[in-house]
């Protein structure tokens, strides 16, 4: 059996390392990651395999990896930050902030709608390349610039990659600092998260690529090639062995491109979790939090072709995280595998984070049976 490293310190919890174990063993995972926090403090914090696909070297205690979309989360918890400090309004037009943004039909879309991908402006205007949006105040600059694929405020459509510059841009042009400036200074220096939107070339050596999936399970010759869906695709395009690059790294795509492991995302997300507050360290209240359920989409989403709710920011239980349907749980997860569940009423979090990418678009067996563990434990 694969060896499993760390703790488990809550021996309800147990059966994880042997999931992780077994996953490993059968090729499932190659190199993952497991924490659980209760009331902020971790109960399981494990590790196993191989940071890389020739399985040479071992997935160490601070191997770090690119996790996709769980990435948002952390750009979610930053924009409740400037709520909790008043200097945010989540109803008020996204203009009020970002003028410019106010172009092309735009000047009704709400920051809610950012939030909650119903804003219509779900990827960039083609062409466009991957590397257009390393420069970031371009990138946020294209999307002030055009029009929305859809009505603001209707369906939501997954803003898939640019997300995080949306965001980030209103979170600069009120705070002055770049999303993954504010969230290391404000966010993970306070908690000790080893997460990184922007990593440093000093800390290149311990990440783990991810290992590409196969083709997700799409039919584009079904989907119209101009609607929003495709041009979501392709606006831009990308693919995963880009994230093997430096400048995608170093660059900060608060949508997609966070480094980190399960302690690390765990770690951040437990302040959602814990009431506000983890270890001393305040940066929302029990009020703020609460706004995070106030539900701004349900339904199949455009892009992504599956049912599922949008709160402020995370999703809301739905038959996409079934073992969470009756449950006070925000969520999200990262493509090909990764999850973040938060269970505010159990005050506990669960993550996930692993090398391996799965075909999925969002999350996969894997998240799913460790989670069903996790509240086989609780209950």
């Amino acid at each position: 059996m694969a060896d499993i490293q760390g703790t488990v310190s809550d021996e309800r919890f147990s059966r994880l390392s042997e999931l992780l174990s077994a996953s490993i063993d059968a090729g499932s995972d190659v190199g993952a990651s497991i924490c659980v926090t209760l009331e902020g403090e971790p109960v399981v914090d494990i590790w196993g395999g191989h940071a890389d696909e020739a399985k040479t070297t071992p997935w160490a205690e601070d191997t770090i990896t690119n996790v996709w979309s769980t990435t948002k989360t952390m750009s979610f918890l930053c924009m409740l930050m400037l709520v909790e400090r008043g200097e945010l309004d989540l109803y008020a037009p996204v203009a009020t902030y970002w003028p410019e943004f106010a172009a092309n039909g735009k000047e009704a879309v709400e920051v809610r709608h950012l939030m909650g991908h119903t804003s219509g402006v779900c990827g960039w205007d083609t062409p466009i390349e991957v590397a257009d949006i390393y420069d970031f105040e371009a990138a946020a600059a294209r999307l002030a610039a055009q029009a929305p694929w859809l009505d603001p405020g209707t369906s939501s459509s997954y803003h898939a990659l640019n997300q995080g510059h949306l965001l980030g841009e209103v979170l600069r042009r009120i705070d002055g600092r770049t999303m993954g400036t504010f969230f290391a200074e404000e966010v993970a220096g306070p908690l000790g998260a080893d997460f990184h939107i922007g990593t440093p070339e000093s800390e290149f050596g311990r990440i783990a690529n991810v290992i590409p999936p196969p083709p997700p399970p799409v039919d584009i010759e079904s989907i119209d090639p101009t609607g929003p869906r495709m041009k979501t695709f392709l606006g831009p395009m990308m693919s995963a062995e880009v994230s093997w690059t430096p400048e995608w790294r170093g660059a900060e795509i608060p949508a997609a491109n966070g480094h980190g492991n399960a302690r690390s995302v765990a770690r951040v997300q437990s302040i959602i979790a814990n009431g506000g507050t983890v270890d001393g360290v305040t940066l929302l209240s029990p009020e703020t939090i609460n706004l995070i359920f106030d539900e701004q989409a349900r339904g199949v989403d455009v892009f992504l072709d599956e049912e599922v709710a949008f709160g402020m920011g995370y999703a809301l239980p739905s038959p996409a995280l079934p073992a969470a349907i009756d449950r006070q749980v925000c969520y999200w997860g990262g493509w090909g595998g990764s999850s973040i569940v938060v269970d505010v009423g159990a005050k506990m979090t669960f993550a996930y984070m692993m090398n391996r990418m799965d075909d999925a678009l969002l999350g996969d067996v894997r998240g799913e049976n460790l989670l069903n563990a996790v509240y086989a434990a609780i209950d």
